[in-house]
């Protein structure tokens, strides 16, 4: 008995020391399953907070004749910042909530790519734009943007909302205010606001 304890002693560290080598692997092993972007890398997500702005008119101000029926008739330059993630494009619609029979839509935007961070001053009314995005017909009838003509009196307010969305819409050019808001419904990430104001 005592000569098998002593010539198996041998064979029985060496299980051991396979066992404890065993278990470190293990450990090593489920260590590195946990890393969070050994397998999958953290989405890229856009900065958020979704902010509107234009060179030509300070915020809540006075928009320049230029930009309305008494001027140019022409729109103004718009830039923005803070897109978040998902985007896939960006609608954009300009109205007047203080018109005398309800609120006016001058100007109906859509399908602007997703790489997008400007309009230029004075965009082109025509149905389609260069960038593949697309026009619709504003309350005067008319393709593209139409200026502030407010009645003489008090100054009205002029909203122009740009919208984050996560995938195209399904419109053709020509499209109304209604047409849009119904096919972004379900598909807004963000919005953002800037408001000038014009009287006569």
């Amino acid at each position: 008995m005592r000569y098998r304890v002593e010539s198996n002693t041998p064979f029985v560290w060496r299980l051991l020391g396979l066992a404890v080598a065993l278990a470190v692997a293990l450990v090593a092993g489920c260590g590195q399953q946990a890393s969070p972007t050994a397998e999958r890398p953290a989405r890229n997500e856009g900065a958020g907070k979704l902010s509107l702005t234009t060179a030509a008119f300070q915020r809540d101000a006075s928009i320049p004749t230029q930009y309305t029926c008494d001027g140019q008739n022409i729109s103004p330059a718009l830039s923005w910042s803070g897109v978040p993630g998902g985007t896939r494009a960006f609608a954009l619609i300009v109205d007047d909530p203080d018109a005398p029979r309800g609120v006016f839509t001058h100007w109906v935007l859509f399908n602007l790519p997703a790489d997008a961070r400007q309009l230029p001053e004075n965009v082109a009314k025509t149905e389609r734009l260069d960038s593949g995005a697309a026009q619709g017909r504003n309350d005067a009838g008319r393709t593209g943007y139409t200026g502030p003509c407010p009645p003489l009196g008090a100054p009205h307010r002029y909203r122009f909302t740009l919208y984050a969305l996560d995938s195209l819409v399904s419109l053709e050019p020509g499209a109304s205010k209604q047409d849009l808001l119904k096919a972004m419904e379900g598909h807004v990430l963000e919005h953002a606001q800037l408001v000038g104001t014009y009287g006569r």
